[in-house]
């Protein structure tokens, strides 16, 4: 029998000017004839990702989880979003952030820390403390072989935020959520634009990519006469997956290049970021897929998204919410207030959606990025009306879990550090605490 087969390292790019863009796992990186194990210990079969997504401004928690414990439940209002995903989805019930009961720090320890697993120090100056956060934790695991170990994005400018955002808490502790040591907060990237270059090229200052995007050349033309090439002795499905990937990016680019074309014809925007468009949805639509393009193309394997700020003033005009966003989490138990929030929670869950159906259906190795991926969305706080410490709204997502459709019902006021513990032990990390938690939950299944 004879074989001829082209085999490309995993690692692979299509180099232009400026650009240089990572190809997605194909067929054509596996030799031939090469036994599952091996690929395995050499790395070559695609890798385990994880994502962590927070919500602001806690959750109608009663809209939220599901009255049935374990296998099979029926989807609540604000879960309904995410059934046609219900193999991969767990819920997670009876989770606390730090100092259960407490309501001392409200915003400021819920963001500080639901993925630090501990209580914040309190200070409102520069000497502040937390906890290396899970996503960190992971990308010193999985993250060390990709050209980013790990990205972090949101949607709302921190940068004017500084002192105390909160009694007694430094703003520190509410414009990320993500620190890469107890000392060390890591800024959280809002322009598509310079998301989209730290992937795929073309860095530079904030005129030099105004004078590109005017000049309106896509990054892609630089690398189509190499593409070409590499079509041309590549099999039929792998021609697909570039072709598919790379018109996924070049979508992604020309909403950039639309967006900034805006920017920059409104009088109104002259101060705004190059690449933030105006509109939420659109800004949140690019930033989850950057995300999936870079996992796809395995820039990174762990990311983490602020979807938005705790104290966020945002406004859902679209959604009949002309208050702002943590003006109504205060409701007073009204009811029209209660289902205002349900309707912004619902909207997250949505826009959530959208992504997670990206990443399933985006193939990947043997499988898809949702079957080799753990996506946790959540926030750390419960009922918003009285800033409650539990049970925080949080749910996994992605094939790396295990078995879907089911709730895992915790004794309550579980520590979060315990399921980020769990999540530690996942990727390969034996600690044996983490933040307040120290008793891994039984989440992962077969």
């Amino acid at each position: 029998m004879y074989i001829s087969r082209l085999s490309l390292p995993r690692r692979t790019f299509l180099r232009g000017v400026g650009a240089a863009i990572a190809l997605p796992f194909l067929d054509a990186m596996v030799p031939a004839l090469t036994p599952l194990t091996t690929l395995k210990a050499a790395g070559t079969t695609p890798g385990l990702r994880f994502g962590a997504i927070y919500i602001p401004n806690g959750a109608i928690v009663d809209e939220f989880f599901p009255k049935e414990a374990g296998s099979g439940f029926e989807f609540t209002p604000i879960l309904k979003p995410l059934e046609p995903f219900k193999n991969s989805l767990v819920v997670v019930k009876n989770l606390s952030r730090s100092h259960p009961g407490s309501q001392v720090g409200d915003h400021a320890v819920s963001v500080g820390g639901y993925l630090t697993g501990v209580w914040p120090k309190r200070t409102e100056a520069e000497d502040v403390f937390a906890n290396t956060t899970i996503d960190q934790v992971v990308a010193k695991q999985i993250g060390q072989e990709t050209p980013l170990p790990s990205l972090e994005v949101a949607t709302e400018d921190f940068t004017g935020y500084v002192g105390a955002c909160s009694p007694g808490f430094s703003c520190a502790y509410l414009n990320t959520i993500s620190w890469s040591s107890p000392t060390t907060p890591l800024p959280m990237e809002i322009n598509p634009r310079v998301v989209f270059e730290r992937l795929f090229g073309q860095a530079g200052t904030v005129a030099s990519r105004a004078t590109r995007s005017r000049q309106q050349r896509s990054l892609l033309d630089s690398i189509s006469e190499e593409a070409a090439g590499l079509q041309k002795v590549l099999g039929a499905k792998d021609r697909g997956r570039v072709s598919e990937y790379l018109d996924n990016i070049r979508e992604i680019e020309r909403r950039i290049q639309k967006t900034e074309a805006h920017n920059t014809t409104q009088v109104t925007s002259v101060g705004a970021p190059v690449g933030v468009p105006d509109s939420f949805e659109e800004h949140v639509g690019l930033m989850y897929d950057l995300v999936a393009a870079a996992f796809q193309a395995d820039m990174t394997r762990v990311f983490s998204f602020m979807l938005s700020r705790e104290l966020s003033q945002r406004t859902y005009a679209n959604l009949g919410v002309t208050e702002q966003h943590h003006s109504v989490s205060h409701h007073g138990n009204d009811p029209d207030k209660i289902a205002k929030n349900v309707r912004i929670n619902t909207y997250h869950m949505q826009l959530f959606a959208k992504f997670i159906a990206k990443l399933q259906a985006t193939e990947d190795g043997d499988g898809t990025l949702l079957d080799h991926s753990v996506i946790f969305h959540g926030g750390g706080m419960g009922n918003p009306n009285g800033h409650l410490t539990d049970p925080l709204p949080v749910i996994g997502l992605g094939g790396g879990l295990g078995k879907g459709h089911r709730q895992v019902v915790l004794p309550e006021r579980t520590p979060v550090g315990d399921l980020w513990l769990s999540v530690a032990h996942k990727f390969g990390d034996k600690m044996t605490e983490f933040g307040d938690g120290s008793k891994p939950i039984e989440l992962f299944t077969a």
